[in-house]
């Protein structure tokens, strides 16, 4: 495929996605994806690059309402054989361990792309922090402050 610079294009729905299934509100949409094969003519790489288009439904953390995490990755892959070639690899290349078969399956290509691209505590764009001023109770206020007795053995 890297020699014939091969080019895929294709869309898949979310719900075919089963990884990506339990950090997704739910499984509504579809993604857009092109993986397009070649090598770097200077440095002799061979990659893949891949290109990624969806919208993610997520549950907003601060409203707990769902919205749309609209995802544009583009990435290339440097795909190597064994770790060691790693090293050898731009710093603009994520490495790829290429299977022992050399096949590569497109759709787990951008399903990892995708279950990276899901944030650790998901904000709707535009969603206000919720702040309250939390002030103490007169209860609270009434109530003996457990550092008075330290204070007072201090003045001993």
């Amino acid at each position: 495929m890297v020699v014939a610079r091969r080019r895929f294009e294709g869309r898949v729905p979310l719900s075919a996605l089963a990884r990506l299934q339990g950090l997704v509100a739910d499984a509504e949409g579809e993604c857009s994806y092109a993986l397009e094969f070649g090598r770097d003519e200077i440095l002799r790489v061979a990659y893949v690059e891949l290109t990624i288009d969806a919208a993610l439904p997520l549950v907003c953390q601060r409203s707990m309402q769902r919205f749309l995490l609209p995802v544009h990755l583009v990435q290339r892959l440097g795909l190597v054989r064994d770790e060691d070639e790693e090293q050898a690899l731009p710093p603009d290349y994520e490495a790829l361990l290429v299977p022992e078969d050399g096949n590569l399956r497109p759709l787990d290509l951008v399903e990892d792309e995708l279950v990276m691209a899901v944030p650790v505590v998901p904000v709707a764009p535009g969603s206000e922090a919720v702040e309250r001023d939390f002030s103490a109770t007169s209860e609270e206020l009434g109530k003996a402050n457990p550092f008075a007795a330290l204070a007072a053995l201090k003045k001993q």
